[in-house]
Parts: C-alpha cells; structure tokens; sequence
C-alpha cells in the first residue's frame, strides 16, 4: 500500500494498545469464535488485531477476523476497502503532522486516546526489525541443507545451533496453521526450528515434553498468553537478555522482539 514508516509505526502502536498484536475474537459476537484467533475478548462487538466495530461500518465479521483486512482498513486511503467512511489513517487530512498518538486516535476514536503514545518506542522497535528481518532473511545461503545432529548431545552445541536455525526463519511470514518453512504460525515456527536440531516436537503444546524453569537459557521454550491451566497460546524461543523469538502474529511475522510484548510468560526447558 505504500505507507510511510510513521504510518507502520502508527499501526503497530494501535495493535499493541487494542490487542497486543493479536487477533481477537468476542465473546459478545459468537460467530467470531468460528474463525482462526489468538484470544477472546469482550468489548461491545470489537473484533481482530484493531478491534473495529462491525456496527460501526468497519466491516463484516469474517473480514473483522482476517489480519490482512485489519491492516487495510486501519490505513484506508484510495485501495481501502472502507472508500473512506470510517476514514483509515490515510484518509485523515494532516495525518503525518500530528503526533503519532493522536493520529491513531483520529482512526480509532478510542475512549482511552492517551495510551496510543506509550507504545511508539516498542512499535518502531518493531517496524526496524521487520526491515532488518528482511535483510538478513535473505543472507541464508544454504545452512538449511546440513541439518545438524547430536548423538553424543552436546547441549551448549545444540542450544547453539537451536538459536542459528531460529535466526534463519527472522522475516518470515505468520501463516495459521502452518508448518512450512517461512510459513508458520508460532507452534510450526518452534517445530521447524527444533527439527533443523535433531529434535521433533508434538505440532502444539510443545511444553508438554519440557520442565518449567525460572532460569531460562537462549534456546529455552517460550510460553504466553495463558488460556487456562497449564496451557497457553503464544510459544517462542528464548533469546536471552529479555527477548525472544517468535512468529507472532500475521501483522508483524516472525522477528526478535522484548518478551515483555505480551503477558503471563513461563519458560520451559526442552533439553534435559
């Protein structure tokens, strides 16, 4: 769509602020619940990674519930599917000469118009890594054709290699349900990874076969957004340093981020 880097930085600050970059369903709209989601929430009608209102003219539910919809109606302008009403960002006369906060609420129209600008820092963070991502995506060369094994299990050397085959996925993209390498969604991201190492994984709940640790090594699994006990719908690798790595969502696909980015966090060892 063209949009400017202050114009990816004011959608990625918007999604952190309305759903922590996740797609949500609502427990008010049961139809949302039929489509692919990564939490449920509550508010009036709001649904997906913006939380636009179908009442409100945003859309239906099922393009409410598509990430790649979200994304083009938030910026609306000229190919917006909106045409305008609700204005996206694009539409917004002056846009690029307000703050960065008050021009997503200029889109958003939230009740809470202050707590857009707390997210700038981490939503550049991210708009940077995604291009860094990109570059260095493309410096792979041909590592993935000398899968390592370890029959001796040397552990220092299988963490090395756990981080070197989750760096060789940074850039790519958030796909439901998939497996394929640059085509995953966080599970499928852990298992590609793992499997690089001479380790399979069960497809999901992979820390099912790990012991919960409070001292996390790089290489660790990562587990967040608790969804009842003992299971949780967000998994990464542990980067050290208070990052991680992870396909995080269809918005932002798999980079390096703060671990802090989402909530209730745990760690689990899958080594020993």
């Amino acid at each position: 769509m063209g949009v400017p880097r202050d114009g990816q930085i004011i959608a990625i600050m918007m999604a952190l602020q309305e759903s922590s970059l996740r797609v949500l369903a609502n427990s008010n709209v049961p139809a949302s619940l039929r489509f692919p989601h990564d939490g449920v929430g509550s508010d009036h009608d709001s649904l997906g990674s913006a939380q636009q209102r179908p009442a409100f003219g945003w859309g239906t539910i099922e393009q409410l519930m598509d990430p790649e919809y979200n994304v083009r109606a938030f910026y609306g302008g000229p190919s917006g599917p909106n045409h305008g009403s609700p204005p996206g960002l694009l539409d917004i006369h002056g846009w690029q000469f307000m703050s960065k906060g008050q021009a997503a609420q200029a889109v958003q129209v939230s009740a809470f118009p202050e707590l857009y600008a707390r997210w700038e820092p981490e939503a550049a963070a991210i708009v940077d890594a995604l291009a860094s991502s990109v570059v260095a995506s493309g410096c792979v060369g041909s590592a993935l054709a000398s899968s390592s094994t370890f029959p001796d299990l040397n552990l220092s050397q299988v963490r090395k290699d756990i981080l070197r085959f989750t760096r060789e996925g940074l850039g790519g993209n958030y796909v439901w349900g998939g497996t394929a390498f640059k085509a995953w969604d966080c599970s499928g991201y852990v298992q590609w990874i793992y499997r690089q190492a001479g380790i399979n994984l069960p497809r999901v709940e992979q820390w099912r076969v790990g012991v919960r640790t409070r001292r996390p090594q790089p290489g660790d699994l990562v587990v967040q957004n608790a969804q009842g006990p003992n299971n949780w719908g967000h998994v990464g690798i542990y980067a050290g340093d208070g990052k991680m790595y992870s396909a995080l969502n269809p918005a932002v696909g798999t980079l390096l981020h703060p671990v802090s980015w989402n909530t209730d966090t745990a760690y689990f060892d899958l080594l020993t």
